[in-house]
């Protein structure tokens, strides 16, 4: 970890990487941006993930005092990641055939056919309890009555992967054994709700002539103001739907992974401890003995003793970690291996023939039904997640490593 501190700071910012070298140029310049806002608490953390994001370099933490900013939690609020480990050794199904390939081939297909992908949505509404309580609590919302109809829209996607690099991945731990792991987020609802508070932050900063330069795209709502409040419940309400997605994917996944692994060996699969854990959000937390507003943005937070899952590229490994409560990140560590390529750039760097050969000398199975944009999302276009792993040892004790033996992309 090193840190910057000069005539272009405010506040300090602390970098775990090695050195300056490390960081993209815009990225550095997005961090200078957040280290001048007044309402910085301490100093901007960037995590060895971090490249340059949208206002607010992604793999970036700050706790800001008294405001929160759209822009610091990013689009896809709630957007995160739901593990779980099976009792299922890969050795004793990785051989076995189905009428639909051997069992993985079998596993990935049966989850692309119930699990919307991309764009799509369910025909009919799904339940959410989550929505269902945002009804029966309107007064929270009604206010913002360009946003309400997100509400009864969620009810088609509650349960849906979304595009980009979100993924239902089946992986073999260091052990041998089956475990699943899912990365989505809030679908639209996240991404309108920013939109929109962004925009109201935007026309209010410029009426009250903020400090906060407008190039920034940090634009920011104090917590106590009406408009604060609003973002902070819808906010708070994508966090809780996206949660609830996640946990509507996997459990569709187990049974799936279940209902295969009995039809064709008899064997119980008994499933060990859920972690669902959100990369993208703010929260109200203490510390250096002051209540503040702590954004992460692409970053994980890991108190001490806290699970946490780190993905690292579409066939490369990822960790379930067990937090240090590092406070100098406010207990935060990276949300996965960080790009090293704009999705543009990969796809300009690596071709379709590169990125399938690749997956198929892994032995990984990748169900995608349109293949012309995977390199994207190859892990060609991502950081060494081992590399990234070893700059915040600070952080986290990584307990659990784990390969891609199969993958459902958008």
């Amino acid at each position: 970890m090193f840190v910057l501190y000069d005539e272009n700071t405010r506040f300090p910012v602390k970098v775990w990487l090695e050195d300056k070298t490390k960081l993209e140029e815009n990225c550095l310049d997005q961090a200078y941006h957040l280290a001048q806002l007044p309402f910085i608490h301490k100093w901007v953390c960037l995590m060895p993930d971090t490249h340059a994001g949208k206002g607010m370099p992604i793999g970036g933490v700050i706790a800001a005092k008294d405001v929160v900013i759209p822009n610091a939690v990013g689009v896809d609020i709630g957007c995160g990641m739901d593990f779980i480990p099976t009792n299922i050794r890969m050795d004793d199904i990785r051989e076995i055939q189905t009428g639909n390939g051997n069992m993985i081939q079998a596993m990935i297909g049966s989850i692309m056919r119930a699990v919307p992908l991309n764009a799509e949505r369910y025909k009919e509404p799904q339940e959410s309890l989550v929505l269902d309580q945002a009804k029966q609590e309107m007064e929270k919302y009604e206010k913002n009555a360009e946003l309400l109809p997100l509400i009864d829209d969620g009810y088609f996607q509650v349960g849906s992967l979304g595009g980009g690099n979100h993924f239902i991945e089946l992986q073999e731990d260091q052990e041998g054994y089956l475990c699943i792991m899912i990365h989505s987020g809030s679908r639209h609802l996240g991404k309108a709700i920013c939109d929109y508070f962004h925009t109201k932050a935007r026309e209010l900063n410029l009426m009250w002539y903020s400090e906060v330069k407008d190039e920034y795209r940090l634009s920011f709502l104090p917590v106590h103001s009406e408009e604060g409040q609003q973002y902070i419940h819808w906010m708070n309400l994508a966090m809780d739907y996206a949660f609830e997605n996640r946990a509507r994917m996997l459990d569709k996944t187990c049974s799936i992974v279940e209902e295969l692994i009995r039809k064709h060996t008899g064997k119980t699969v008994e499933f060990g401890e859920e972690i669902n854990c959100h990369h993208n959000y703010a929260a109200l937390e203490n510390h250096y003995d002051a209540n503040v507003w702590v954004h992460r943005k692409g970053a994980t937070r890991v108190r001490k003793g806290e699970l946490a899952v780190i993905p690292g590229a579409m066939g490369s490994y990822s960790y379930v970690v067990e937090g240090k409560g590092n406070k100098e990140s406010f207990c935060t560590s990276s949300h996965g291996a960080g790009r090293n390529y704009s999705r543009s750039g990969a796809m300009q760097a690596f071709t379709i023939e590169k990125v399938m050969v690749d997956l198929k000398e892994q032995g990984v199975i990748l169900g995608k039904r349109k293949k012309n944009d995977v390199a994207e999302e190859c892990r060609f276009a991502y950081k060494d997640i081992d590399e990234v792993m070893a700059q915040q040892m600070d952080m986290v004790t990584p307990i659990r490593k784990l390969k891609t033996v199969g993958v459902v992309k958008g």
